[in-house]
């Protein structure tokens, strides 16, 4: 019997080691021999870690020093992609841990990718740290619960109630306005780090228009959620050690009471919305309370810790979004002087020197429009989307294994000299007002049925708050700036954005 015993426990071992040894050595050497015959090649295999240590390495040294000032920021957003297409070739293989990723830059690749997501391919299995952050939101979600998410928030962000917010999203503005007219009394040339503060407005109007809660509450969860996020990202670029969430390392405690307080926050914050119940509009909370409305699911009615993930979702990625933008947006027209005038002469045009933008005349801000438009193509919002192959599959003339991860840099579709022309780096909002380019790769919130539902929010807001400052300053890029554009979330100012203003 305990000969048997023994016998028994040294085949199991045996079995681990063996199945261990498949999933970290031969299936990746499969995978690497399948990708070479395909003439796809990339950096070296290495056990557990794949490339993970070196990527870090190649953004640790990219993001130590600002760059020259242009717009040719791929070698910031995604360091080890220039490196080693200058090694490999445009197609890539590298190694994310033990799981095998393609770097892709062909368009048609891509947007065939995009548009097959939730047939051939999916969202990651987000690393546990970064669940702990997402949670089941729709930002990661899949599946029925994925359709049911986007089904509420879809109702949440149609165009007529996205319209019927613009007094909220105009008296978010105005307030920022007079807190900087506040700052600077009695000058009429003033700087700001414009950064900060537009992640303020924006969390000051995604809190009223999708919430309906105040700035302060919503000042003090966007920082929660700031500074989970922060720590989450750091972890997301190392290859994940199964159990490492439940080490009671520094950095694991301040993960947990992070999420712990932004949870403790929005669950005030939807009991609030509970108390005043008959005041409550179609805004995004409301939805979400009476989900058995919109959604014929088994379950009917959210629960309270689903309610919490989806507003941590649509909180921090309504923030980023518009904020960056808008950003990059006051970086450009601060450096191309011409085409702000321009931009201000048409809203002088179709606004005047104080009415406010209604629904039916943002339509006229033609200009302002191309800007937004050519701000997204030179910053895109996200820089790259990762997919993960559900089935072998074929796109274009690559053949995918199940379980290979696809990252496709949108930040080189979008600059690529081929397909926008030898001025591709340089900002030129006309372009998108040539039919040629109406063709050409351009998908700055997403494609497909994972796009980004709150597309609408972002584009009002952007325009709204890029015409109210064209109507009241001029301004330009302060000599402190510091260009430094890096990839948390979003493309965001590692060192900030500092503009010069000049009241009108």
């Amino acid at each position: 019997m305990h000969h048997l015993v023994l016998f028994m426990i040294f085949t199991l071992l045996l079995a681990l080691v063996a199945r261990v040894a498949y999933s970290i050595i031969f299936l990746p050497w499969l995978i690497t021999r399948h990708f070479h015959k395909q003439g796809i090649r990339g950096p070296s295999y290495r056990p557990i870690k794949g490339n993970t240590s070196e990527i870090r390495r190649l953004y640790a040294e990219v993001q130590s020093k600002p760059m020259a000032l242009c717009h040719d920021i791929l070698e910031r957003l995604c360091p080890f992609y220039p490196r080693w297409s200058r090694m490999y070739g445009k197609t890539i293989l590298y190694w994310h841990g033990s799981k095998p990723r393609l770097i892709l830059s062909d368009p048609d690749i891509i947007k065939e990718a995009l548009l097959k997501t939730g047939v051939w391919f999916e969202r990651l299995e987000p690393n546990p740290l970064m669940k702990l952050f997402y949670g089941e939101g729709i930002i990661m979600a899949k599946g029925e619960k994925w359709a049911a998410r986007r089904i509420i928030a879809s109702q949440a962000f149609k165009m007529e109630h996205v319209k019927s917010w613009i007094p909220d999203i105009i008296e978010s503005t105005k307030i920022m306005f007079y807190k900087w007219e506040e700052k600077n009394r009695g000058v009429d040339e003033f700087e700001i780090e414009v950064n900060r503060d537009l992640h303020d407005l924006s969390a000051d109007i995604i809190s009223r228009v999708a919430f309906g809660s105040s700035y302060k509450e919503g000042k003090e969860i966007f920082e929660l959620l700031e500074q989970q996020y922060h720590l989450v990202s750091l972890a997301s670029r190392s290859a994940y050690i199964p159990g490492f969430r439940f080490l009671p390392t520094k950095k694991n405690r301040e993960r947990k009471r992070l999420a712990k307080a932004a949870n403790e926050r929005i669950r005030l914050l939807i009991d609030d919305n509970r108390n005043k119940a008959e005041q409550i509009s179609d805004n995004l909370l409301s939805l979400l309370m009476s989900s058995d409305k919109y959604i014929n699911i088994e379950r009917q009615r959210l629960k309270l810790e689903e309610i919490i993930d989806e507003c941590k979702n649509f909180y921090f990625a309504g923030q980023e979004t518009a904020a960056n933008s808008l950003t990059w947006a006051l970086l450009l027209l601060g450096l191309n002087q011409e085409w702000q005038s321009q931009a201000r002469e048409e809203v002088l045009r179709v606004l005047g020197t104080n009415a406010p933008p209604t629904a039916e005349i943002l339509s006229g801000l033609k200009l302002v429009s191309l800007i937004i438009q050519e701000t997204l193509r030179l910053y895109p919002i996200t820089g790259a989307s990762v997919r993960q192959a559900i089935k072998r599959v074929k796109v274009g003339n690559i053949d995918i294994p199940a379980g290979t991860e696809l990252y496709m840099s949108i930040t080189t579709v979008q600059h690529d000299k081929e397909l926008w022309g030898e001025d591709a780096l340089e900002f030129n909002p006309m372009r998108f007002a040539e039919p040629r380019n109406h063709a050409a790769p351009y998908f700055p919130f997403g494609l497909g049925p994972k796009y980004c539902v709150g597309q609408n929010l972002a584009m009002v807001e952007m325009k709204i708050v890029l015409a109210l400052i064209l109507q009241r300053y001029s301004f330009f890029v302060s000599p402190t700036y510091a260009h430094g554009p890096m990839l948390v979330m979003s493309v965001s100012p590692q060192y900030g954005m500092q503009i010069v203003f000049r009241r009108l």
